[in-house]
């Protein structure tokens, strides 16, 4: 009797332990998506659909953009745009800045956690006819790791109304999309990792040699997107690199940007060639937008906001 009371006790042990590791697995498994989903909001070295490879910064590389100022270029604008060259003004302003890597902005205070960007702001003001045009947009690029953009943001403003568009890097890319015209409108979609176009500049001012060549997927310039109203998605796309220039080029929209560079650090923009049929119907044509640099200056440009800093603008021939 007290041999199968022991029995029937050892039973119930081995069960109570089978239960208790069932459970524990359980618990496991529920944490485990949880983990997955933070981290998928995270543009780190730890993101699972990017393989992230440290690269190489040089010293002259830092001396030259951890100086505290930005990099200003101006430069004399031809746009195309209603199958007619408009005259105009363009500026890339470059400056290193530390980014959050999960709500992807600007960081307020110095942290472990932050992503050092190089960031490029580049500007585009001209009219057509009574109204003027002012674009916009913003890429976000990891200096020492070898990924693609955290962020690319774009807006642009006349007098029809405004459109925005942006892009987060992600687990993939996050898309949203505003616009004032009705086949565009409100949108939100994601995008497998292919080149961003606005990251390419970052990326030369970086190293040159780094750039993407032949045959790829790549997602063109949101204002051109905008401006022709095609699609925000990824095309294929051809990449030609030269000593002193990158050509891309897109067959299936037929277009052509070249981008022209000096041969030596810090790889100075000279002037950029952008190619394309423009205008609607009968007034559709080959039409080449052309920018060619002014002045490049440095300045902490933040502090250069008085009356008396107005002048800056004269010298940079922005007025």
């Amino acid at each position: 009797m007290s041999f199968r009371i022991k029995k029937i006790k050892l039973k119930s042990t081995s069960l109570l332990l089978m239960i208790a590791v069932a459970i524990t697995t359980i618990i496991a498994s529920c944490k485990e998506p949880i983990k997955a989903t933070e981290n998928a909001g995270m543009t780190t070295a730890n993101s699972t659909l990017e393989i992230t490879k440290k690269r190489n910064i040089s010293q002259e590389f830092k001396d030259y953009w951890y100086a505290g100022k930005a990099e200003i270029s101006s430069y004399k604008l031809e746009q195309a745009r209603y199958g007619e060259m408009r005259d105009g003004t363009a500026a890339l302003i470059f400056v290193t800045e530390d980014f959050l890597p999960e709500i992807q902005v600007k960081a307020d205070r110095q942290n472990e956690a932050n992503i050092p960007v190089l960031k490029v702001n580049m500007t585009k003001n001209f009219n057509t006819g009574i109204y003027p045009y002012s674009v916009m947009t913003s890429t976000f690029y990891p200096v020492f790791e070898e990924k693609h953009a955290i962020k690319v943001s774009q807006s642009m403003q006349e007098w029809c109304g405004h459109q925005y568009a942006q892009i987060n890097n992600r687990g993939q890319y996050e898309v949203k999309s505003h616009s004032y015209f009705e086949g565009e409108a409100d949108q939100n979609f994601t995008l497998a990792k292919d080149v961003l176009e606005n990251e390419l500049w970052t990326q030369l001012r970086i190293d040159p040699k780094a750039l993407p060549t032949g045959n790829f997927n790549a997602i063109p310039d949101f204002s051109f997107t905008r401006m022709k109203h095609i699609p925000l998605k990824a095309y294929q796309a051809k990449g030609t690199l030269t000593a002193t220039s990158y050509t891309l080029e897109y067959p299936e929209i037929a277009r052509t940007l070249v981008i022209n560079f000096s041969e030596a650090f810090p790889y100075t923009i000279e002037s950029w060639e952008d190619t394309y049929v423009d205008g609607y119907g009968a007034n559709g044509k080959a039409l080449t937008t052309k920018a060619i640099r002014i002045k490049t200056i440095k300045s902490a440009y933040w502090s250069k906001n008085s009356n008396a800093d107005a002048g800056l603008r004269t010298e940079l021939g922005l007025e």
